[in-house]
């Protein structure tokens, strides 16, 4: 999607992403690899009652999925960063994730006319309509 496509209000859905026991254990053991992550066997045992997924691994998953449905075409060349994130659920293997972006506001930067910026809150949702993540992004466009 081109900036001038996103409207305050709009709303992006895109996905399943079904999530698997091998993505779960690879992405864990290269960038956070915490036993309930990595263990299956020590998982069970723990707290969540068997493997979860990495936060920062839904959050990829999140960035994927809005790269599919809105980012790939786009101006969009950088973020500053996340305002708010929150991991509701753990997501366990055999979740199918579905996103929900909603734009919060899209306007041109009042210092740098070339300069879009879209707020927007991103949520993750399960194969059970929980919400397993919910994060408030800002993405910036390079316009013409």
């Amino acid at each position: 999607m081109k900036f001038a496509e996103f409207r305050p209000g709009q709303v992006i859905e895109a996905g399943p992403h079904a999530v698997t026991e091998e993505e779960v254990l690879g992405f864990a053991r290269q960038w956070d690899p915490q036993w309930f992550h990595t263990d299956p066997e020590a998982a069970a045992e723990g707290v969540f009652g068997g493997l979860i997924a990495s936060g920062w691994h839904t959050c990829a998953i999140a960035m994927r999925l809005v790269v599919q449905a809105a980012l790939h075409d786009s101006e969009s060349f950088a973020s500053p960063g996340i305002d708010h994130i929150r991991w509701s659920r753990p997501v366990r293997p055999g979740d199918r994730l579905r996103l929900r972006a909603q734009v919060i506001e899209a306007r041109r930067s009042d210092t740098k006319a070339h300069l879009g910026i879209l707020r927007w809150r991103w949520q993750l949702f399960n194969q059970h309509d929980a919400q397993v993540l919910d994060a408030m992004v800002t993405s910036l466009f390079r316009l013409p």
